[in-house]
């Protein structure tokens, strides 16, 4: 069964769809073998039996800028004040203060029309 759906010119994976992990290991040893020069991406992935030759080109551009492997799917470097359970004890008047700004602040640009403005 193909687990893929096309929406809106976009190819989508469904929900439940497996997702196949691979060990930074052997990321790794498929990067070095591309910049060792030991055959393309196609031919490395295919050897290596990853899903697509897309997957190795993506190391190998991460590898070169010096970033890490990591899965960064649903992660956030940047604030959000809506994550999580709301704060509610705060060390002082002052932090509460910041706190309700920055959540003014995310509404404001998430719905800048809510208030006329924009």
């Amino acid at each position: 069964m193909d687990r893929q759906s096309t929406i809106g010119g976009f190819l989508m994976a469904l929900k439940g769809t497996k997702f196949k992990h691979y060990s930074t290991e052997l990321k790794l040893k498929a990067v070095k073998l591309y910049e060792d020069g030991c055959g393309s991406y196609d031919s490395i992935s295919e050897e290596l039996g990853l899903r697509s030759s897309t997957q190795l080109k993506d190391w190998v551009k991460k590898y070169r800028n010096g970033e890490l492997f990591d899965d960064q799917r649903g992660k956030s470097n940047s604030f959000h004040p809506f994550t999580g359970h709301p704060k509610t004890n705060f060390d002082s008047i002052e932090e509460e203060r910041d706190y309700l700004k920055a959540q003014v602040e995310y509404l404001k640009k998430r719905y800048p029309n809510i208030l006329g403005e924009g």
